[in-house]
């Protein structure tokens, strides 16, 4: 069941991950509103504890299952891309990612829960709060770029192939720039 979204004002929205639910987050353990996407289910082994929270808070109405505009996702796109998250991020990372922009748009004070540190990278990078649950979290938003660990060289963060195309070897990242979150 898919929700449509309003225009709110002042209005706090959880976004959960996949993540979130395995690490043992608990739908009804807080009053806010809670979104996340369709894929999200796909990902939790069916019949274990986070499948069965999943499926009670959407049956309750305490989760909104949403899937994002194609514009949001677009963006998010572009902007893993540019820190070079974009190889490290699952198209359901990307949904959640571009819902709780889509929320943010609509006015809401979006929050994503997760683990992930390529979401907390991309979603610090488009200026969507973000908070762990069962790690740290990042410190820095970083800024990735690709290299071949053999030859040295040295590929945008967005090149297209995971192979080094003058040795073939398989491409690493590193970071080169890293700013405070």
């Amino acid at each position: 069941m898919e929700e449509s979204l309003t225009h709110k004002s002042d209005k706090r929205a959880v976004v959960l991950d996949t993540s979130a639910f395995l690490a043992g987050y608990d739908p009804f353990s807080i009053a806010e509103e809670q979104y996340t996407v369709p894929m999200v289910k796909k990902e939790i082994r069916e019949n274990s504890m986070a499948w069965v929270r999943f499926k009670m808070a959407v049956e309750n109405g305490k989760l909104k299952v949403r899937t994002p505009e194609r514009i949001f996702v677009d963006k998010m796109e572009a902007s893993a891309a540019f820190v070079g998250d974009v190889f490290f991020l699952s198209e359901v990372d990307l949904q959640v990612l571009a819902l709780a922009l889509e929320l943010k748009m609509c006015g809401y004070s979006s929050v994503i829960a997760t683990d992930d540190y390529s979401i907390q990278n991309v979603a610090n990078q488009v200026g969507v709060k973000f908070t762990p649950l069962a790690t740290f979290g990042i410190r820095f938003r970083l800024q990735w770029i690709r290299y071949c660990p053999a030859c040295h060289r040295r590929y945008q963060a967005d090149y297209k192939s995971r192979r080094c195309e003058v040795c073939g070897t398989e491409l690493k990242r590193k970071p080169i720039e890293k700013k405070a979150t």
